[in-house]
């Protein structure tokens, strides 16, 4: 029997499932369906230049880092095809390539991160974005003169400068590039860096006390009616003991492996309960002040947030507005509130996402 699909307050669809989705003609929302064949068509047509054996490119990748050993620690897979889905109100509008197949998603595992740090202060186990992380975590990652200054903000906006070695990886080894910078005042300085974000991944672990994946699944993805075939790894050297039970940190994105493994449909899902301001039918799953800060734009660096991209001309074609969790290989979920669109893409070419917006917004009458 079909579940309730429409909101009785805000009018708005929400599917009921993954895989019950309703499908309408981009017409009958106001979507010229010529413009949007051909965003579908310059999807498929700008593949992303990462081979498929993603095992082997993650290996090469970190393997030509100075600062890195080349080790694989989390699990991989090989990638699929060019795929995708665009949604309009709520409704599948677009959907091209194998959104069911599940694949690795690489840093779009850090908005899901980000989330579960939302929820706890949604919950009261963080009680304040600025406190010192410190004051929860009590493993000796944050005992230092430098680390005690850091903030749950600080880890959120990648801006923490923490020092340090965690699953034997030194900090630098999650640096973008081959430049060591020694660590700058906690707050003052933006740098995008796994080896810090896994440690936000096993700070939050510290505070929920469980499963971060199991903290997801619960609050948030079984109620928005996701699959159960994603999967969020950690590595094989991230198992801690905590209240005498052997638990798992998983990874904020596959630098050398692990992080949220993933379908297309599922990202959607979730990219759709961010457009609605964390509420899904009655239910409000995530408080609508956690979403606005999620989505605000960084001290340090403007176009990020809380681990969330913020728009600030990345999307010339798009709204000041949108926002999108983003992943290496081209893995995007677009949102832009103001047309009520969700785009998500796999595998395109990164410099090529915009391509894609303007065809969808110039197909809006």
């Amino acid at each position: 029997m079909r579940a309730w699909v429409v909101n009785p307050v805000s009018g708005s669809y929400y599917p009921t499932s993954w895989d019950d989705w309703e499908t309408r003609r981009p017409e009958e929302l106001g979507l010229d369906s010529a413009m949007v064949d051909e965003a579908i068509h310059y999807a498929s047509d700008h593949e992303t230049p990462f081979a498929r054996d993603l095992a082997r490119r993650i290996a090469t990748s970190v393997a030509g880092k100075k600062c890195d050993d080349g080790e694989v620690l989390g699990p991989t897979r090989p990638r699929g095809g060019v795929n995708g889905l665009v949604l309009k109100d709520g409704y599948i509008v677009a959907e091209w390539g194998e959104t069911r197949r599940v694949d690795m998603t690489f840093s779009v595992s850090k908005s899901y991160l980000s989330t579960c740090a939302g929820l706890a202060l949604d919950d009261g186990l963080i009680r304040d974005v600025h406190d010192p992380v410190g004051l929860y975590v009590k493993e000796g990652h944050f005992d230092s003169p430098h680390n005690s200054k850091i903030t749950w903000h600080h880890l959120l906006q990648q801006t923490n400068e923490w020092d340090g070695t965690l699953w034997d990886k030194h900090y630098s080894a999650g640096n973008t590039d081959d430049v060591l910078l020694e660590p700058k005042e906690p707050g003052t300085y933006y740098e995008y860096n796994d080896v810090r974000v896994n440690l936000t991944a096993l700070s939050l672990l510290n505070v929920w006390r469980r499963p971060l994946p199991r903290v997801l699944k619960e609050r948030v993805m079984d109620p928005i009616g996701a699959s159960s075939t994603w999967r969020w790894h950690g590595y094989r050297n991230s198992w801690v003991v905590m209240d005498g039970l052997r638990v798992q940190s998983v990874s904020g994105g596959g630098h050398w492996g692990g992080g949220m493994h993933i379908c297309s449909r599922d990202q959607a899902l979730f990219g759709l309960l961010f457009l609605r301001r964390g509420r899904w039918l009655d239910r409000q799953l995530i408080s609508e002040r956690w979403i606005d800060m999620a989505t605000a734009p960084g001290d340090v660096n403007p176009v990020y947030g809380y681990m969330w991209w913020m728009n600030h001309e990345r999307w010339p074609s798009g709204p000041e507005s949108a926002f999108s969790a983003i992943g290496a290989g081209g893995n995007y979920v677009w949102c832009d509130p103001e047309h009520d669109l969700v785009i998500v893409t796999r595998w395109i070419d990164p410099p090529e996402i915009d391509g894609v917006v303007e065809r969808v917004l110039s197909g809006l009458k």
